[in-house]
């Protein structure tokens, strides 16, 4: 390990532009895409701002850990899908949940009643067709100003990574599961 003197001068100055919603993406291979947007809704909820969160990928029956959480704090999640690709017995059907679920979570961001919505898993329904982009990218584009959205999921089009404010790519070093060990409860659910 390498020891660093500690910065004794602000490494930043300030940036002198409007505040205004951030589009915020959080993408790649690695573990903490979904856990780093719901640690942005726990800041926002602290601060007494509405948050939604929708996830395209988990039925509306799911009681992971974050449901538990943001149901006893106040966090609306809605889930939008019927499970991964893999365990549905009819991808049309999952197709379809995912082209309702979008018009659920357009609404709610176009309507301007929330300081921040996360799009939890929406690049799955993209990737695999399900979701046709435009209308994803025109929605992000006519947000009010003052709406924040984040997405998350793996190989997120390139379109989205251009139109955001803020990309995250999580990389993959070492995975549990690579050795065998199978997700724990409170660590990946």
């Amino acid at each position: 390990m390498q020891i660093e003197t500690p910065p004794t001068d602000k490494p930043y100055d300030k940036p002198e532009g409007e505040r205004r919603g951030l589009l915020i993406v959080n993408t790649g291979d690695g573990k903490g895409k979904s856990t780093a947007a719901f640690g942005l809704a726990i800041r926002a909820h602290g601060r007494d701002k509405p948050v939604k969160i929708f996830q395209f990928m988990k039925v509306p029956s799911a009681r992971f850990g974050e449901h538990r959480l943001f149901e006893r704090i106040g966090i609306p999640i809605e889930g939008l899908g019927d499970g991964f690709s893999w365990k549905s017995q009819d991808l049309e059907r999952s197709a379809q949940l995912a082209r309702d679920g979008w018009e659920r979570a357009r609404d709610a961001i176009l309507s301007g009643d929330w300081f921040l919505v996360v799009l939890d898993e929406i690049t799955y329904p993209l990737v695999y067709g399900w979701l046709p982009l435009e209308p994803v990218l025109q929605a992000l584009r006519d947000r009010p100003r003052h709406v924040h959205v984040v997405l998350t999921g793996r190989r997120c089009p390139q379109e989205l990574i251009d139109l955001a404010d803020t990309v995250t790519e999580m990389t993959m070093v070492k995975h549990a599961f690579q050795a065998g060990i199978p997700a724990q409860r409170g660590i990946e659910d």
